[in-house]
């Protein structure tokens, strides 16, 4: 996944690019790059590899080594980003949210036009940054450019762009599946994947770019450069998982939405009984606890907190690239609370099930420190498509998916025809398919969010959001 963050500014804009980009270091662990413009100097760009260590320490620097009143920075977990281009069209730093499916065949498509060459990457790969400048370079206009580049790739791109006049550039992907947010001060105006980090800078929300608007930003004003269009497809998982609680995606925030997943999925085990004999409901840190607290708030079961995630020094787990190392950085940052434990009952809520390995190793730590009964809850439905829009996962293949596996194990391939009979928990195939992963994974029980009942604490009409990672629509 990734996050960018971007000012122009009648001062100096880095100490705000800084902070407000490392806002977004929930959004990626791998690259980092900030790219400034000084009217003397010229654009200017760093990049650094953040995997072992936090962009704050990599980039500390930065004050003193760059300067400019407008400036961008980016966090991915994709190719270093943003780039310096130089063409036809101007010079310009970008970088872009999102993901390039079809890649390979662009990059044919451009050598066959006319583009003499890329550069290659470890094992010949080309920076898909790179291949986005490519694609926009081939018109006549940034404009046109980007329109282009947006309706050739196969995925989804919002881009931010810092242009050698110092006006910034910014294109919301063509249907809008993830946030631009631009904000306002007296000295100038911010652009950011989350609302929360301009906010924290004296920054007022201004307003957000809808689906493949395009607008050109300076001290003196946002200039709309091409109107949003009406087909929305918001990645609904913004709101369940990878958003941060405190920010706001078309004007709902991501803490009361998941208080309300909560509520709704504990009024769901409240009708059929499921949530009886509980001691105390729980969250998976971190995301997994504001829907658990919801869940909590509704069932009046007491909320706790069994074990805490030791923070301070341990990378997030789930980013780094070996199963061995996540599992291993897993363990070591659960400190169980054994008074929440030994004897009890619990219930935990997650955000989502994907590969379910992680999880496994939590369930079997918590039997490990004396727990009488582990039920889980997913805040989400059953994860039965890997995304083809953004890279918030690793995942590269459906079938490392732990809901595909599962049916694999059950029915065969002749099962994924009835994928929605497996999601749904009043069929027989779907009472199999829980009763399978409860059996693999050590739970006493398993419920998922309805498709229905997340769709309805988002508060956002289906049609507006993207499901497909759940429900395979398009």
């Amino acid at each position: 996944m990734g996050g960018f963050f971007g000012i122009v500014s009648k001062r100096d804009a880095l100490a705000d690019v800084f902070f407000g980009t490392d806002y977004h270091s929930h959004l990626g662990t791998r690259r980092a790059g900030i790219a400034a413009f000084d009217e003397k100097i010229g654009l200017q760009r760093v990049i650094h590899n953040i995997e072992s260590t936090p962009f704050r320490t990599k980039f500390d620097h930065i004050l003193e080594d760059m300067h400019g009143s407008s400036a961008i920075g980016c966090i991915c977990d994709s190719d270093p980003q943003p780039l310096l281009i130089r063409s036809h069209l101007g010079i310009y730093a970008l970088c872009f949210i999102g993901t390039i499916n079809n890649a390979d065949k662009l990059i044919e498509q451009c050598l066959e036009s006319g583009h003499e060459h890329f550069g290659a990457m470890t094992g010949g790969e080309v920076n898909t940054t790179e291949l986005l400048a490519a694609l926009i370079n081939q018109k006549k206009d940034l404009v046109e450019g980007i329109r282009f580049a947006q309706e050739s790739i196969e995925g989804s791109a919002s881009i931010l762009m810092l242009c050698n006049d110092g006006s910034l550039i910014v294109a919301r992907d063509k249907f809008g599946r993830t946030p631009i947010h631009v904000g306002k001060s007296e000295d100038g105006y911010s652009v950011s994947f989350e609302s929360f980090a301009f906010e924290k800078l004296g920054y007022t929300a201004e307003m957000e770019l809808g689906p493949a608007e395009i607008a050109r930003i300076s001290c003196e004003g946002i200039t709309q450069l091409s109107k949003p269009l009406n087909k929305k497809r918001v990645c609904a998982f913004l709101w369940s998982y990878y958003g941060y609680s405190t920010s706001d995606y078309e004007g709902v925030n991501v803490e009361m939405m998941r208080y309300r997943n909560g509520e709704i999925m504990a009024e769901a085990d409240m009708a059929t009984g499921l949530y009886n004999d509980i001691d105390y409901a729980c969250g998976v840190p971190d995301s997994g606890t504001p829907h658990a607290i919801g869940y909590a708030n509704r069932s009046r079961i007491p909320f706790a907190r069994p074990f805490i995630k030791y923070t301070p020094t341990w990378p997030r787990s789930f980013m780094t690239a070996r199963q061995a190392e996540r599992s291993r950085v897993a363990k070591m940052k659960q400190i169980p609370v054994k008074d929440l434990i030994e004897g009890k009952s619990l219930l935990f809520v997650d955000d989502s099930i994907v590969r379910g390995t992680q999880l496994k190793e939590t369930v079997d730590f918590l039997y490990e420190n004396g727990a009488k009964a582990v039920h889980m809850r997913s805040a989400c439905p059953p994860i039965m498509y890997g995304c083809k829009y953004l890279d918030f996962s690793r995942n590269r293949d459906d079938m490392e998916l732990l809901g595909r596996r599962i049916i694999m194990e059950l029915e065969g391939k002749e099962g994924f025809e009835h994928i929605n009979e497996y999601s749904d928990s009043s069929t027989e195939r779907g009472k199999n398919f829980r009763k399978a992963i409860c059996d693999k994974l050590g739970f006493a029980s398993l419920e998922f969010q309805s498709l229905e009942g997340i769709i309805k604490a988002i508060g956002i009409d289906e049609s507006e959001l993207c499901t497909y990672c759940w429900s395979g629509k398009e």
